[in-house]
């Protein structure tokens, strides 16, 4: 029995073969192609939407984008790389008609258009909504850390430079002294005098760097710089604060598709709760929205600004009371009784109003009791010989109805790793985009809209399949 033989290379072809033939009605390509077709380019802002009537002629933007969505669906992104792929890769050549254009053209295109990408996303968000893949009930939000183009090596803060100054100063100090003791014994030290003058001069010229950075951090006001991509940030839980970016994304529940992302430079997510909630509600066309994150996400202001929006959050209060770091009864021991306008303690003493203060923009009141002194449980409440003082917030009531909320829907808080972890896996670790390729924010933000498209692209696909999607195009 012989092998299954390929043709022979010299076979002569009488009528040639049509590409088409080698793109199953399933393939991929086929809805990039219509669904980029089908998209309002001048309306989204790319560039060269119409050609000029003079000069060379351009790329048809729409071959680009084609280009690119197809490359983060395949976890190709770089241009070299797409470049190489137009020439051997039957699908691409079936998508862009065997158009070629070099590495230069792809990233340039990329780059100009860096604003119009998140419109493609979102319109294929759109797209399946009409589908009915959305539900536009609960959607849980959070962050990630990807990797800027910064080695952590160019990245200061205040304290790390002045830490690398005086190791400096120790250095040159050290230096002098052993030329001292060369001169004093009348010979060489293990290093020559002169090498030891170049390497104080080294010393010396890198010393002029770092002050001049410093100098330049103190007047921006600033915590840290990052000299590559000077937009980027060293940032906690990251191995060894990498510099990185932080993304965003709000996960809708039903089948796990990414409604809405962005990304900052902003290392903690307690600033991001409501901007991310509100694009989602808007994304959705909601006037009320369920959003479900981690305690990251709880601060006071942003809280309020959701509930007043229609925005029903669930976010777990997390334990900063220094009392309850102690062993001590911290706030989460007394209750509130909005009737009478005090807090009932442990000991079921009542707390009342004594006075209220404003700090900042924000209004506090304070409340106690003189019966602590005496208190059998006085040990277990406060180190304070007087009483144990509560301070509440004018608008603690918001955060003590989600309080309310988060103790009686525990499921909820549990669906919320299953739907938004899973996005970021896919993206990081299957897809291989954990890290980004170009620098400064608006570019980074660019490239997070295509991993999340073809993120949502391919999720889409498993589920309605390449025909069911050019069908909704239809």
């Amino acid at each position: 029995m012989s092998y299954i033989e390929g043709e022979s290379r010299e076979q002569r072809v009488l009528f040639p073969e049509v590409l088409d033939d080698y793109i199953s009605e399933e393939n991929l390509v086929r809805f990039i192609d219509a669904f980029v077709d089908g998209l309002a380019m001048e309306e989204l802002g790319f560039d060269r939407t119409a050609p000029q009537e003079t000069g060379r002629p351009p790329y048809d933007p729409r071959d680009l984008l084609r280009l690119y969505i197809y490359g983060y669906v395949n976890r190709i992104r770089t241009g070299r790389t797409l470049e190489r792929e137009c020439r051997r890769n039957v699908e691409l050549m079936w998508l862009m008609r065997k158009l070629r254009p070099d590495f230069k053209t792809i990233t340039d295109f990329r780059k100009d258009n860096r604003k119009a990408f998140k419109g493609v996303f979102r319109q294929f968000v759109l797209l399946c909504k009409g589908l009915g893949l959305v539900g536009g009930e609960l959607v849980a939000v959070d962050g990630s850390k990807f990797k800027a183009v910064n080695s952590g090596q160019r990245n200061f803060s205040q304290k790390k430079l002045e830490e690398r100054l005086k190791k400096i100063d120790e250095k040159v100090e050290r230096y002098l002294d052993e030329m001292e003791r060369g001169d004093e014994e009348g010979k060489d030290t293990e290093i020559s005098a002169a090498e030891l003058k170049q390497k104080i001069e080294k010393l010396k010229e890198r010393k002029g760097r770092y002050e001049e950075l410093l100098k330049e951090l103190r007047a921006s006001g600033q915590s840290q710089v990052s000299l590559t991509d000077p937009e980027s940030r060293a940032m906690a839980l990251t191995p060894r604060g990498e510099v990185s970016y932080n993304v965003q994304t709000a996960v809708d529940r039903k089948y796990h598709l990414i409604v809405e992302q962005d990304v900052t430079n902003e290392g903690l997510d307690n600033h991001q709760l409501f901007s991310m909630a509100q694009k989602a509600q808007q994304m959705l066309g909601q006037n009320e929205l369920q959003v479900v994150a981690d305690m990251g996400y709880y601060n006071h202001e942003e809280l309020k600004r959701c509930e007043e929006a229609g925005i029903t959050t669930y976010v777990s209060k997390p334990l900063v009371s220094k009392n309850t770091a102690r062993g001590l009864f911290g706030k989460e021991k007394f209750v509130y009784e909005a009737d009478g306008d005090c807090y009932r303690c442990p000991a079921k003493e009542r707390l009342d109003f004594r006075f209220e203060t404003q700090e900042g923009d924000k209004k506090f009141r304070y409340y106690w009791t003189n019966a602590c002194p005496g208190c059998a449980l006085k040990a277990q409440c406060t180190t304070d010989p007087r009483f144990h003082r509560i301070k509440r917030w004018e608008h603690e009531a918001v955060l003590e109805r989600i309080e309310q909320r988060v103790k009686a829907n525990t499921v909820i808080l549990k669906l919320r790793q299953q739907l938004v972890e899973h996005p970021f896996g896919t993206i990081k670790f299957w897809n291989d985009q954990r890290h980004f390729l170009m620098r400064g924010l608006e570019k980074v933000k660019a490239e997070f809209s295509l991993s999340t498209l073809a993120y949502d692209i391919k999720r889409a696909l498993n589920i309605v399949g390449v025909r069911g999607l050019i069908a909704a195009l239809n």
